[in-house]
């Protein structure tokens, strides 16, 4: 299984954010620096497992939120995966994609 380190990144970052902590901050408790913090939320560098146990911890998430999207705690998972994948999209290719998922939403069980 191959991971997005760009959607890994963006989750680190809502999840900080919601901590409502700097980088700064969040290198200083892992001990590592600013730059590495930045390439991760970029998704430039890759996280190892303990590096991301310890993330977890002062984040407050599960590693299965910071690697997959999914977490138990919301039913909408899945919803805010999607709009992580559209935020860098261009308005042509959501148009594509809104084309594409239309008659599946639309579709009557």
């Amino acid at each position: 299984m191959a991971f997005d380190y760009s959607l890994i990144g963006k989750r680190i970052k809502l999840a900080r954010d919601k901590q409502g902590i700097t980088q700064e901050v969040l290198a200083e408790k892992l001990d590592v620096s600013n730059a590495y913090i930045s390439k991760i939320e970029r998704g430039k560098t890759p996280i190892n497992l303990d590096r991301l146990s310890q993330l977890c911890v002062v984040l407050e998430e599960s590693p299965e939120y910071i690697l997959s999207g999914a977490n138990s705690s919301t039913r909408d998972y899945l919803r805010n995966e999607i709009n992580l994948m559209l935020e860098d999209c261009s308005p042509d290719k959501i148009k594509l994609i809104m084309q594409v998922i239309k008659p599946i939403v639309e579709f009557k069980e």
